[in-house]
């Protein structure tokens, strides 16, 4: 029997509703199938002596999952999140970037042409999110 996989919920956690979107999608990513890795609940509160601790774990957390799902919301993605972006690319994880917002950033893009072309999947409501998903699962069984 497999185990189920891991999926790492990246995406901005500043304000509750920051935090209420993210948790949102992580109840939707589990329901799919998959152990979720969300920082800010995997993580003890932030303060000046375990940065290192949380980055650490954050990494870790990417290293160790199959599957990145990133909140891209906002007039421009968070700087964390697009960092996780960049590593998760760099180690070649399935990256699936949902971008719901409809503001227009850019002419022929969705989010900046980095981001965009180091996902492989991008996807704009949580109904193409469940699509993404069941079809990764599919294709891995």
């Amino acid at each position: 029997m497999t185990s189920a996989p891991r999926a790492y919920v990246a995406g901005p956690l500043f304000d509750e509703g920051e935090r209420w979107w993210i948790e949102q999608v992580d109840a939707l990513v589990a329901e799919a199938g998959f152990i979720t890795f969300l920082p800010h609940r995997d993580n003890p509160p932030k303060d000046e002596h375990n940065v290192r601790a949380i980055f650490e774990n954050d990494k870790r957390g990417i290293d160790e999952c199959d599957v990145v799902v990133a909140n891209l919301n906002g007039a421009l993605t968070d700087d964390g999140t697009a960092w996780e972006l960049g590593y998760a690319y760099a180690k070649g994880k399935y990256i699936i970037g949902l971008h719901t917002d409809w503001r227009m950033r850019f002419a022929h893009e969705v989010v900046n042409l980095m981001m965009e072309c180091s996902m492989d999947r991008l996807v704009r409501s949580t109904d193409e999110l469940r699509t993404a998903l069941a079809e990764w699962l599919a294709a891995r069984a």
